[in-house]
This record gives C-alpha cells, structure tokens and sequence, in this order.
C-alpha cells in the first residue's frame, strides 16, 4: 500500500473488499454480538405468488450499500446539518444471513425468527433485509417478550389475507399474521394502491382489527406531516418496508410492481417524522429481487433507504439521551 502522508489507513473503495452492509464488521458468533445496530438477511422467497428472486435481495442490497460505506467520516446532510452513523457513536454489525431449508417454509421462518431473537437479547435494534414480505412473520414472532407496539407498513399492498388454500405463511399473509398478536396494537398500512392481492373482506378485516389504510394519493393529498399525525404518538413501532412501495419508475427490481408509488424523499420524510414520534424497535426491507433490476437502481435505493433510517433512528435515539 502506498502512502502518501497526508492519509492514514486505507482508502478503501466501494468496489474493494467483502460486500458486508455498509462494509461494516462481521460477527459470525451471535452469541457474542455486541453493537446498537445489527443486520440480518433473510433470503427466503418461496411465499411469493408471483415473480420470484427475492432470495436474491440481501446480497444484491450489502453490494449496493458499499456505495454508502463512509468509513470513519459518518454520512454528513447539509439539509438537516447532522452526521448521521458517526464513527465512534454508533456500533452497527452484519450477522450474515438466517438459514434457509428449501421448501421448507416453517424452518426457514424458524431460522430467521432465532436470528431477530439473538439480536433483540444482545440489546441491539433487529435489521432484517428479505427476502419476500412473509419474511415479516418470523421477525414479528421474535418480538413476543417485548412488549406492545403499532406496526408501520409500507407498501403497495395490504398483505391481509387470512388463508388462500391453506397458506397462512406466504407474503400475503404477514399483516394478518402481524394483527392476530396480542402485542400489536394497531397497524398504519401506507402506500396501498390499485389493484390489490387482498380482497375486499380483508380491507374490512383489517380496519376491524385497528389497522389505518392511506393511498400513495390519500398521502400526498393530506401531506407528510398529517399522516404522521394519524399514527400513535410517543410510542414504540416496528417499521416494514417493501420496496414495492416505491414507483417501479425507480423501484423496478420486485415481484410485484405497483405504478404510482412513492418517490424517495416521501418516504425518507415520513420514516424521519416516525423516528421522532416514537422509538422505532424493528425494521426489515422486503421484496429486492435483483434478477429484475438490470440498472442495479433498485438494490441502491433499498440500500439508501436503509442507510438513512438507521441513521435516523439512532440519531433522534442520542438526542433523548438514550443508547443509539
């Protein structure tokens, strides 16, 4: 290595290295995993009813994000003027992926859901990257022993259906899955639009199990701001977000695209206003299915979004004087 003298340590590049998230440490031994933030990839796909790949999404969403990898530097926003996931004040890991048994959806959701367990007992906030949304059964599940919270979706689709066929487990199922639980107090469902996976009766279903239902349209037309106001203040909330939330204009990479989705900074804005209104426990990001995403556009904004909320999360954590 060369070394100029005005530098110390490597320059280390997007491209160079081991694509862990964000180029950040690997722990190999959950038992021993101490950090404020860890990642787990959930490469499960089988609960998908139309195109698959999403086994695909957490290896295509660590490539991505060593675009983001800021080294000791942090992520400077001269719009919010704070260094987001500085050096020193945040501990972030990736644990690699749950194991997948395939075909097997029961074990494959037990892996993952042992996976959120391990990290939830070292103390550390649960990042999930799917994998199709039934991958937010098992994350959901892992939660039992932690108390009440109001889950946030994201998404093009209400994924409310009860039982088609006898699946309970596929990612139609996971918000009804979601609302059965006696710890989850309500559901804000945003961004569901046209023609839907769900029926009718799971609309009802859904509303009658305390679940709020906005358009991308129904958003935009009351603002940001008003529909964070319908979401249950000063409370703790577990955040998912299927990529197919965004327009397939910038999101073309799922299984299931959606026109007239969201555009980036509608949901930055809307997860930044969640982070300060409560304490977000949990997140994953579903439905990345690379083999559709021929501009590699897709995995970076899931990568981006990440990124951004982790960074949030942790930031409004430090100014309540709380752990990151």
């Amino acid at each position: 290595m060369t070394n100029h003298g005005y530098e110390k340590g490597r320059l280390n590049l997007p491209f160079v290295g081991i694509c862990t998230f964000g180029k950040y440490p690997y722990v190999a031994d959950w038992d021993s995993l101490k950090a404020d933030v860890a990642i787990l990839g959930a490469p499960y796909d089988f609960g998908s009813q139309w195109r698959s790949g999403a086994r695909m999404g957490p290896r295509a969403i660590r490539e991505a994000s060593t675009l983001f990898a800021f080294g000791h530097s942090g992520a400077y926003d001269h719009e919010d003027d704070v260094v987001y996931l500085e050096h020193g004040k945040v501990t972030i890991v990736d644990l690699g992926d749950a194991d997948i048994i395939h075909t097997d959806t029961m074990q494959s959701h037990a892996s993952i859901e042992y996976g959120v367990r391990k990290i939830l007992a070292a103390g550390a906030l649960p990042v999930v990257i799917g994998g199709d949304h039934s991958v937010n059964i098992p994350c959901i599940n892992a939660f039992d022993k932690q108390g009440p919270f109001h889950l946030v979706q994201i998404d093009a689709h209400l994924d409310f259906v009860d039982e088609r066929h006898g699946v309970r487990f596929g990612h139609g199922n996971p918000m009804r899955r979601a609302a059965e639980k006696t710890y989850v107090t309500g559901l804000s469902q945003i961004g569901i639009r046209n023609v839907s996976s769900t029926a009718r009766e799971g609309y009802v279903d859904a509303r009658n199990m305390a679940s709020d239902i906005q358009s991308v349209r129904q958003v935009r037309k009351m603002g940001i701001d008003a529909m964070l106001e319908r979401i249950p203040a000063g409370v703790r909330y577990y955040l998912t977000i299927d990529i197919d939330a965004f327009d397939p204009s910038i999101a073309p990479g799922t299984g299931t695209p959606s026109h007239g989705g969201f555009l980036y900074y509608e949901v930055l804005e809307l997860i930044d206003g969640l982070a300060k209104r409560g304490q977000i426990i949990g997140l994953d990001l579903v439905e990345v299915a690379p083999e559709y995403d021929h501009s590699g556009s897709t995995a970076i904004l899931a990568a981006q979004i990440l990124m951004n909320t982790i960074g949030r999360i942790t930031h409004y954590r430090l100014l309540a004087g709380g752990k990151s």
